[in-house]
């Protein structure tokens, strides 16, 4: 196919493109506020209960991108979605623990309104209409707006509380932006090879991602 007009770096041109709802995305005033230290630990709890709740979602949708990715001629991404997966237990064991320590009763929460609004999109992921192409770029995006959100709360400069580093540290960490890089990659070669329908669904999922990430810390931040 002839790419649909697509500039070398589909992603990088998109971030430039939306870089405006991308900053909304990744220094909404939540994370700043972790980054300063005066986030409101209420806010923090809300976040981390339906986080938990949303990250069990997620499992289904990574899954889904898993078994589109094994259906291609090249499944030669296949070991890095799987490491997705793979990391995606160790990821709710890490929250249960965390919610221990907060004293979060994770077994009475339930998801906001965002967070529902948030799982349903993912669950749209599993209809086999939706090209890998869509899918993996998607996945991109959403694990790249947290690398990027909790990576600034470790920055140098940062006064994030110290009991809450490791959750900044978790997503922020130089070899979770690695594997964000990995995934962009995958992106975009995928992308420079489709067609400019999929290019363009694949955008508008970009942008649905930014608007649903910047409702969840809006939920977060005020319980909506």
């Amino acid at each position: 196919m002839d790419g649909g007009g697509v500039e070398a770096s589909a992603t990088a041109a998109w971030m430039e493109r939306h870089r405006q709802m991308y900053e909304r995305a990744t220094r909404h005033p939540f994370i700043v506020s972790i980054r300063d230290g005066t986030v409101d630990l209420s806010a923090f709890k809300r976040w981390l209960s339906q986080d938990y709740m949303f990250v069990r979602g997620f499992v289904a949708f990574v899954a889904s991108v898993l078994l589109k990715c094994c259906k291609q001629e090249d499944s030669s991404d296949m070991e890095i979605i799987l490491g997705g997966v793979a990391s995606l237990s160790d990821e709710l064991s890490w929250f249960k623990n965390e919610a221990a320590k907060w004293d979060v009763d994770l077994a009475s929460v339930s998801p906001l309104k965002s967070n529902l609004e948030y799982c349903r999109f993912l669950r749209s992921f599993t209809e086999p209409e939706i090209s890998y192409t869509v899918a993996v770029t998607t996945f991109w995006i959403i694990e790249t707006v947290y690398q990027d959100s909790f990576g600034f709360c470790i920055e140098e400069g940062n006064k994030t509380r110290p009991e809450l580093l490791s959750t900044c540290q978790r997503w922020g960490s130089p070899e979770f932006k690695q594997y964000c890089q990995y995934l962009q990659r995958i992106a975009d070669r995928c992308l420079a090879n489709a067609s400019a329908d999929a290019v363009k669904s694949a955008e508008e999922a970009f942008i649905r991602v930014l608007e649903l990430e910047i409702g969840f810390w809006e939920m977060s931040s005020s319980q909506s």
